[in-house]
């Protein structure tokens, strides 16, 4: 395979990658529920997107031609996550999510949670 044609699939997957890992830690790290949604559905969106351009141009090179199955998945993809955020969004929207009072922080040293924590079976440890 063609030197420059490797580097190109490999910095498809790297941009992949990035955009992966940022949908991800924006669905981890962002507090709101409309937060929390954006992250993957925009990152993870590009990031599976390049993997499969990744995917396409190896096949291409290889000699297998174009299959049809990247390309259905890509348009598969393209589709229905704007479709599925927009439907989420729309139930935390008639939920009236931003309305609801925010929970409440729980605290190491609080009683409830520390009897949970003592009554909640050792693990790792020999009985």
């Amino acid at each position: 395979m063609n030197p420059l044609v490797e580097i190109a699939l490999v910095a498809l997957l790297a941009v992949s990658s990035f955009f992966i890992f940022v949908g991800s830690l924006g669905l981890v790290k962002m507090d709101d529920f409309f937060k929390r949604l954006h992250g993957p559905t925009k990152a993870s969106t590009l990031g599976v997107g390049c993997v499969l351009m990744a995917s396409i141009g190896y096949h291409a090179v290889q000699g297998d031609g174009l299959q049809p199955r990247e390309l259905l998945i890509t348009a598969f993809l393209f589709v229905t996550a704007p479709i599925s955020a927009h439907m989420m969004s729309k139930a935390a929207l008639s939920l009236m999510m931003e309305t609801r009072p925010k929970l409440p922080k729980v605290h190491p040293s609080d009683p409830l949670v520390a009897d949970d924590a003592a009554s909640a079976p050792a693990q790792g440890r020999d009985a």
